[in-house]
C-alpha cells in the first residue's frame, strides 16, 4: 500500500470537496475554488470531512497514481486555505524588477528590458531595498501554476556558477566553481 496514498486528506473548517461527473474533484475554500481531474481507475470518497483514495490493483501504474492524486488534492486543500508564495531574488549589478499590476518589467543585463505577463490568478509584488537584492514575490492558490511561472522567470537568466549572478529562488544554494585563476 502507498504510504502517502493511504493517508486521508482532512478538510479544515470552511472547506468543501465535491466529486463531480467524470471524476473531477472540486475544492472550495475561503481563498477560492480549485478543480482536479482524477483518473477513472482511482476511487475517491468524500465523507466526514475527509477525502480518501483507493486503487483497484497493485499494478505499477495504479500504485504511482494512488500517491500522486492524494498529494495533488492535499495541495488543493492547502491552496484554498492558506495559499502559496514563491520568492525570487535577482543577483547581479544593475538587475531590477518592477511591476504595474500583473505586468512585470525585468532588467537582467540584456540590451533590452523583459516584459513578462503574470497570469491573472496570481498576485505579484516587487521589492527593492537599499543594500539588498531585488525580490519578486508570487502569491496564489494554485501550487502548480506558481511553480511554473517561477521556473519560467528563473529561466530568463539562470544563476551561473562563477559569480552567482542570475534569477534564483530565495534560499536556493548555487554550487560555485573556481575560475581560471585557481588553476595556476
Amino acid at each position: 500500500m502507498s504510504r502517502i496514498g493511504k493517508q486521508p486528506v482532512t478538510l479544515p473548517a470552511g472547506v468543501t470537496a465535491t466529486l463531480g461527473k467524470d471524476n473531477v474533484l472540486t475544492v472550495k475554500g475561503p481563498k477560492g475554488e480549485l478543480k482536479q481531474a482524477i483518473d477513472r481507475d482511482i476511487t475517491v470518497e468524500v465523507k466526514d470531512g475527509e477525502v480518501t483514495f483507493a486503487r483497484p490493483t497493485d499494478q505499477i501504474r495504479h500504485r504511482a497514481m494512488h500517491g500522486l492524486y492524494r498529494s495533488l488534492v492535499a495541495n488543493l486543500v492547502k491552496g484554498v486555505t492558506e495559499g502559496f508564495t514563491r520568492k525570487l531574488e535577482l543577483v547581479g549589478v544593475g538587475y531590477k524588477a518592477s511591476n504595474q499590476g500583473n505586468l512585470l518589467d525585468l532588467s537582467l543585463g540584456y540590451s533590452h528590458n523583459i516584459l513578462f505577463e503574470i497570469p491573472s490568478e496570481l498576485k505579484v509584488a516587487t521589492a527593492q531595498e537599499k543594500g539588498q537584492n531585488p525580490l519578486i514575490t508570487l502569491e496564489g492558490i494554485d501550487k502548480q501554476l506558481i511553480g511554473q511561472v517561477a521556473a519560467k522567470l528563473r529561466s530568463l537568466r539562470k544563476p551561473e556558477p562563477y559569480k552567482g549572478k542570475g534569477v534564483k529562488y530565495v534560499g536556493e544554494v548555487i554550487r560555485r566553481k573556481a575560475g581560471k585563476a585557481a588553476g595556476k
